[in-house]
């Protein structure tokens, strides 16, 4: 071939370049951005509308149904799910996998512009934000201490403010934090007094915050430009504002009412280790590095200690650069291991300086990789690591091909330079046709829709550049290393292979073989007898199935519920019990616990959630297992009274939320209820589902005004003045806004009754202003209760209610979900009810059906290079034999290993095999169709082909195997630091896949050297 003839004749060149790939790709090595788990962005938006003080039921009329109207017409919108709460109203949009996100979100905000038009007048400005999964805390910061509120909230503040700036920090977010406000305390006797009324006060406190520009004036000697600054700055502008004239003397908010800058009613609280605190949650830009944007935070955070009080006392929690950095260490010292693992074998079997060259395509091939995942922006993360594992040994079978040949005829007596021109040249169809067999079956992974294929993505990327740079180290860089540095004498003499039965090894091999050759249909028979006892096997035997294999967590969650009209003081108590039971537990490193007076706006948690007690634990090999861990803190809290408590751990990987999810769809509110109980009713009667929670309403009281509006009118009073009433023993009534010097936002000013008055038994006591004085709110209004509903939920358009639930440990999630379908088929629930299974089942059955479909591709592409190598059917057709009998050496695998078939991890597993598995037939075939177009007899063909392949063939498969055994003993070799660990949490993430591959390989490979040749031998 003309390029590597080019290469041979400009080997200066090709030196140099190779050596720039290593120094390049080291340097990219060390600055590409690091993370844990990739950052998959999902095109997925949240609109939210705030309301204050609306019902469920209203917010459902009056905020959802207008902006659905609008949006569900968005082209690529694949689901919209609403829901409809106390003052509030959210609509949450999913995309479909392709679709552009900067255009799907100019569409969303484009539609709530001409929806918002449709909105009550006091529904604040639609909020639209993009969802995505990488936004989750890198790090959280808790600042504690004896001293003022105010002052830790302003340090915290002040904090949030430097660390935005951050140019890898999206935001941060303050957990506990309080909200300002300028609060004015008024007797209702006062106003009565003074003859004043709501509305008064309200709209002389607004005509008195404005900034009035007067205009200019030109006088002709020059222009004067006028304004009447009015704008309120302090509290003292509000204490000395004139409001009106009472017996000729002027009346000034100052002696009206009490007026003082204080903290809305708290909504929540938090605690660190069972003491308050304000915790600062850092979230990254995607793309940003995680260990440089942590490292940049805490700098950041020491910086400003030097001026904050000795009193307060800072602490960093859920640190994710340490797991990265564990997981990625962890990971290298695997792929250190299996280059060690495969370089080993190569120096047993072709010599050290054989073995040398062999070894240096690792690297070039490695760091290329990288340095071309650094310039198309790319991360390293675990599945880049994975991915380079994966590679070790495919990417060395084709520099060993050719060193090994090359080595044969330097040792007939050619020169080293010919001799690797020769072994470039001579395999270079089979290396590219064997190298483009492993490509094409990893193509299409490229293609995988969702999050799980973004999630995956980077396997394929990886090993498509990996392997395809490979393809040059095997053909051009390496063998002209060879040539350069290779000298004739000092190279140990090897044995040719003319002769089949010369080695002992070898030998003995064709002997056995030799008579296998004439019974080609028994030998088929027996191995695909073989098969079948595999996959039986396994159906007896076997661990299931499961989506996404189980990765021993970092943190785990403890969920607080508690049903009943409690306040946010109450709450807090329940969620401190839960914090004493936990305290004492040896597994944790930190405990922060959250409670929430409205939980509504939280994803993904139970309805009644009232707080949330997280758990950092320590180190894995330093406690008992995670589900140990859980049992534990189940039998616990399960001894507090109030309450229920779900123990959920850190997810792994792409899915999220319960593994099952139901969700039910219809127009009829009482039907979804009824048919949610019985759902819940079916997976008790079943078994072994737990924390089984639903969305049906809370049972609770609230109070509704009912007014008289016949008598109202006579008074001359409107609904907005009776909820201005009401609001003055609530959150207050909003007369206006202003921004103080030392906040970055603006505070309300609240008009109120004093803390005295506000309570149920004052309120129809109130005296509502009318046009014949304060008049009391019983003369036309009265509370009546009424059943309180916590929220509504659309699905589309359509009311929907949902049932999720997780089950036992020791049960497959898919077995639990399939005798849940069987019950509902057989005794299925009203039909005006529709069912729709969502979760892990919805991205399982996605999974599924695309790797089958990739799979099937993989194999078209397959054929179609075979044939363009061989052109033969036949031999095409012997080669995907092997394809076929691998999956049973899978099976096997997993069996050996007792592992469940994982439909994301042995997916891929089984895809990438068949790329894998074909490249020894493709050598084997070719080296024999050389014989048999010299005009050998075929048996004799076979076995000289066979006595000079059996090397390259083991050692190709056993450097592949060797580079994944420490993942399927789930095993950590710390090479520097000199220790062995089993069982850590980076390895579990691959064990599924390494063993199918493995398994895989082993079988096949065992057959290809028996079933292959019988096959040829039967071909006539």
């Amino acid at each position: 071939m003309q390029i590597i003839d080019a290469a041979f004749n400009r080997s200066r060149v090709v030196v140099l370049t190779f050596v720039f790939l290593i120094l390049a790709g080291a340097i990219a090595y060390f600055s590409i951005a690091k993370e844990a788990s990739p950052d998959v962005p999902i095109p997925m938006f949240y609109v939210s509308m705030v309301h204050d003080g609306i019902s469920p039921e209203d917010a459902e009329r009056l905020l959802i149904k207008p902006i659905e109207k609008e949006l569900q017409s968005l082209e690529g919108l694949t689901e919209m799910k609403s829901v409809a709460a106390e003052n509030y109203g959210s609509i949450l949009l999913e995309f479909a996998a392709g679709a552009d996100t900067d255009q799907a979100l100019l569409d969303v905000r484009e539609k709530v512009n001409l929806a918002k038009n449709h909105l009550p007048p006091d529904t604040l400005e639609p909020i639209i934000n993009e969802i995505n999964v990488a936004l989750f805390p890198v790090i959280s910061i808790s600042l504690s201490g004896a001293m003022p509120e105010r002052q830790l909230v302003q340090l915290a503040q002040e904090l949030k403010e430097e660390l935005e700036s951050l140019s890898g920090v999206l935001e941060v977010e303050i957990g506990g934090d309080r909200t300002e406000m300028m609060e004015v305390i008024i007797e209702p006797e006062t106003l009565e007094t003074y003859h004043l009324s709501f509305d008064q006060i309200v709209a002389f406190l607004q005509r008195n915050n404005q900034l009035v520009a007067a205009g200019a004036m030109d006088t002709g000697a020059g222009r004067l430009v006028f304004k009447v600054p009015g704008v309120i700055e302090d509290i003292a502008d509000v204490m000395d504002l004139p409001i009106k004239t009472h017996q000729g003397r002027v009346v000034t908010f100052n002696d009206l009412a009490q007026i003082r800058r204080t903290y809305k009613d708290p909504e929540g609280f938090a605690r660190v280790g069972g003491e308050p605190a304000l915790v600062l949650e850092v979230t990254k830009r995607i793309g940003a590095n995680v260990i440089a944007t942590i490292d940049e935070v805490k700098q950041v955070v020491a910086q400003q200690q030097q001026n904050w009080p000795t009193a307060l006392s800072v602490n960093f929690m859920q640190d994710q650069s340490k797991s990265i950095k564990t997981l990625l260490g962890d990971l290298q010292n695997n792929v250190i291991t299996a280059i060690f693992l495969v370089m080993l074998v190569i120096i047993a079997a072709l010599g050290v300086k054989s073995a040398i060259l062999v070894g240096l395509a690792i690297p070039g091939a490695f760091l290329s990789g990288i340095l071309a995942l650094y310039a198309m922006g790319f991360t390293l993360n675990i599945i880049v690591l994975f991915s380079l594992i994966l590679s070790v040994g495919m990417l060395v079978d084709g520099a060993i091909v050719t060193i090994e040949l090359a080595q044969r005829k330097i040792a007939d007596g050619m020169p080293p330079k010919q001799a690797y021109a020769y072994g470039a040249k001579r395999m270079a169809w089979p290396i590219i046709a064997s190298t483009a067999t492993t490509l094409c079956v990893f193509l299409p992974l490229l293609f995988w829709p969702g999050v799980v294929g973004e999630f995956m993505s980077f396997l394929p990327i990886t090993v498509i550049l990996t392997l395809t740079a490979s393809l040059f180290m095997a053909l051009i860089f390496i063998p002209v290393l060879g040539a350069v540095f290779s000298k004739t004498d000092n190279l140990a003499n090897q044995v040719t292979f003319a002769v089949p039965q010369e080695g002992r090894w070898t030998g003995a091999y064709i002997r056995l073989l030799t008579p296998l050759l004439a019974h080609p249909r028994k030998v088929l028979l027996i191995a695909s007898l073989c098969m079948v006892a595999a996959y039986l096997s396994y159906a007896q035997f076997g661990k299931g199935v499961e989506f996404f294999p189980e990765v021993e967590p970092d943190f785990i969650q403890v969920q607080v519920q508690a049903r009943g009209d409690l306040s946010v003081y109450e709450k807090d108590e329940l969620v401190k019990r839960v914090e004493v039971a936990l305290l004492d537990m040896p597994v944790y490193k930190t405990l922060y616990s959250k409670t929430f007076s409205d939980a509504s706006q939280v994803q993904n948690v139970p309805t009644d959630l009232i707080g949330i007690v997280q758990l950092e634990l320590v180190d894995w090999h330093l406690r008992p297992s995670a589900q140990e861990v859980i049992k534990a803190m189940r039998e616990r809290v399960a001894l507090i009274p109030g309450i229920q408590a779900q123990v959920r751990q850190q997810e792994h990987g792409p899915s999220s939320g319960k593994p099952i999810q139901v969700e039910l769809t219809g127009k009829d509110f009482d039907e979804l209820k009824a048919g949610v109980e019985e759902i819940h009713q079916r997976m008790l009667a079943i078994g072994g589902f737990i924390d089984i929670e639903d969305s049906r309403p809370l049972p609770g009281i609230e109070w509704s005004l009912k007014v008289n509006r016949e008598q109202a009118a006579r008074y001359q009073v409107d609904i907005a003045t009776l909820g201005n009433t009401v609001q003055m023993l609530t959150s207050g009534l909003r007369i206006t806004s202003y921004q103080p010097e030392d906040s970055e936002e603006e505070l309300d000013i609240r008009l109120r009754f004093p803390q005295e008055k506000r309570n149920l038994e004052q309120m129809m006591n109130l005296k509502v202003p009318t046009v014949y004085g304060p008049v009391p709110l019983s003369n036309f209004a009265e509370f009546q209760p009424q059943p309180k509903t916590t929220k509504l939920e659309h699905r589309n358009g359509q009311r929907m209610m949902s049932v999720q639930a997780d089950v036992l440990p020791e049960l497959q999630v898919d077995q639990q979900l399939n005798l849940l379908k069987q019950s509902l088929q057989a005794q299925p629930l009203n039909a005006n009810v529709k069912t729709h299974y969502k979760g892990q089942d919805e991205e399982q059955g996605e999974a599924r059906n695309f790797l089958l479909k990739a799979f099937a591709i993989a194999i078209f592409l397959l054929v179609v290079i075979l044939l363009t190598q061989f052109n033969n059917f036949y031999q095409a057709l012997v080669i995907l034999t092997a394809i076929i009998f691998s999956t049973a050496g899978v099976l096997l695998g997993l069996l050996v290993t007792q592992n469940p078939f994982g439909i994301v991890m042995v997916g891929i597993g089984i895809i990438a095999l068949a790329g894998i598995v074909v490249n020894n037939n493709i050598v084997l075939i070719d080296t024999y169709n050389q014989y048999r177009s010299e005009g050998v007899e075929k048996i004799e063909a076979i076995q000289i082909t066979l006595a000079q392949r059996m090397r390259p063939v083991l050692l190709t498969t056993l450097t592949t195997i060797l580079g994944l055994m420490p993942m399927v003993l789930a095993m950590n070799i710390d090479i520097i630091g000199q220790s062995i660990t089993f069982g850590a949490p980076s390895s579990q993430w691959w064990v599924q896949l390494s063993s199918a591959i493995v398994g895989g390989l082993t079988f096949s490979t065992l057959l290809t050297l028996i079933v292959t040749p019988c096959l040829l031998a039967w071909k006539k």
